[in-house]
């Protein structure tokens, strides 16, 4: 957990669990989606807005999930988010959801920068690539 900055904490909602009070795996992409929203506001982008204001757009290409242990109803989580690799236009996320030091879930996503109105990749805007790597170099990446 030393190479990651950055943590989100949520609780397991019922609506979220099976029968079994088990997560459903489908929702651990959404707990990604909530940390990473968290990590850019942090940054000081507010999530839309502050993407469109830079002139661009960002889309997931690919995003991979690994089970290691299942996440149950009324735990407590721990999602870890880091920017692993800044290309041209695309950027990775690694990710893992914790129950204390417990990991449940690990993953990445791989998101493209694109124009607002073509949605063709385009490069990174020098201020949002600042952001990310000044946070992620002063915090031990």
């Amino acid at each position: 957990m030393e190479k990651f900055c950055f943590f989100y904490p949520l609780r397991v909602r019922w609506s979220e669990v099976d029968l079994q009070a088990i997560v459903f795996n489908g929702h651990y992409l959404t707990y990604f989606d909530v940390a990473i929203t968290e990590y850019y506001r942090n940054i000081g982008i507010v999530f839309p807005e502050g993407i469109t204001e830079l002139g661009c757009d960002i889309f997931v290409k690919k995003a991979t999930l690994e089970y290691h242990s299942p996440a149950r109803y009324d735990d407590e989580l721990q999602i870890y988010v880091r920017c692993a690799r800044m290309g041209n236009s695309s950027f990775q996320f690694l990710w893992e959801i914790r129950r204390k030091e417990e990991l449940l879930v690990s993953g990445e996503t791989i998101s493209v920068n694109t124009d607002l109105e073509t949605r063709r990749p385009q490069g990174i805007p020098k201020k949002f690539r600042a952001l990310i790597e000044d946070f992620e170099i002063h915090l031990g990446k």
